[in-house]
């Protein structure tokens, strides 16, 4: 009946994109998402409110913590 929702994993263009976390300086708030390591366009995927919330996102895409960059 309770069950854990299952983690569809999902891919990104890894040649193109990297998974960066952008955070604004003034409230705090934290968005991950991947930018384009060629245009420099962001697209953001999900509001990171918490660690339960990193972890989902690093799960869904498969990255390592050592993947991630972090942006102001």
């Amino acid at each position: 009946m309770f069950r854990k929702k299952a983690i569809v994993k999902e891919s990104y263009d890894r040649e193109n994109q990297k998974p960066v976390i952008r955070s604004s300086i003034c409230t705090g708030e934290q968005v991950a998402g991947f930018k384009n390591i060629h245009t420099g366009e962001f697209t953001d995927i999900m509001l990171i409110r918490n660690t339960k919330d990193m972890d989902e996102f690093m799960g869904k895409y498969g990255i390592l913590s050592n993947e991630i960059t972090k942006e102001w």
